[in-house]
């Protein structure tokens, strides 16, 4: 079912303009530890296997990761499920660089291009504002299953925010 409402809100996006990208971006899944580049846990691998099923229809031509383990092992069943290669973007330079980089690379893609974006919760919401969805709530550490569908036209960005996966609780 949420596969179904996926696929829809995508159709609906894409049946607006025939040249309008559709862009989603998740956070990494669960990490094992707290270490500086950890691995995923048993719970984010089966998050990115999640990922993968709800994107089956999705198509996506452009993966963009960090180029942290968590968020290319995130995104790597993904990858694997439509032989798209990731591209892990820099984080040298900082967090602004970082995300000034994946927008121009979202940029660059085709201009009806499928996009699928894996980063962290620190920067999912400023990448999501940086291409012009003011909406984009901050993440709290503890959340893994936000997924953010934007249709950028232009400058435009319209989105929804849905969730995906099992279901995680803060607090």
């Amino acid at each position: 079912m949420k596969r179904l409402l996926l696929a829809a809100a995508l159709s609906l996006f894409a049946a607006s303009s025939v040249a309008a990208q559709t862009v989603v971006i998740v956070r990494h899944a669960e990490k094992v530890d707290s270490s500086a580049d950890p691995l995923l846990s048993e719970a984010g691998q089966a998050r990115a296997r999640a990922l993968a099923a709800e994107l089956a229809d999705a198509h996506p031509s452009v993966i963009l990761t960090s180029p942290l383990q968590r968020t290319i092992l995130t995104a790597a069943p993904t990858a694997e499920y439509h032989s798209v290669p990731s591209e892990a973007v820099s984080l040298e330079g900082g967090g602004g660089a970082h995300i000034a980089a994946i927008v121009a690379r979202v940029r660059a893609a085709p201009e009806d291009a499928t996009v699928l974006i894996v980063g962290h919760s620190n920067t999912v919401p400023a990448i999501a504002r940086a291409l012009g969805y003011a909406e984009a709530a901050d993440m709290p550490e503890c959340e893994y299953d936000r997924m953010t569908v934007l249709h950028l036209m232009g400058d435009a960005a319209h989105g929804v925010v849905r969730r995906y996966g099992a279901p995680t609780t803060c607090g």
